[in-house]
């Protein structure tokens, strides 16, 4: 293996995690550095499916 891919391969890992807790638990558990962002995809309903969870909620 050539020395670029070899020191990409022994260098530390750095992670960051986006919207998936339980991937960055793991990676924590494992001494691996996660930066954790808290996101969401913005969530785009149909009106009458919206005005239905409204109801419920």
């Amino acid at each position: 293996m050539n020395e670029p891919k070899q020191a990409l391969l022994s260098a530390d890992l750095k992670v960051i995690n986006i919207g998936l807790e339980l991937f960055a638990d793991s990676l924590a558990a494992q001494a691996v550095d996660v930066v954790r962002v808290d996101w969401k995809p913005p969530l785009e309903l149909e009106p009458e499916l919206e005005r239905i969870l409204d109801d419920l909620l």
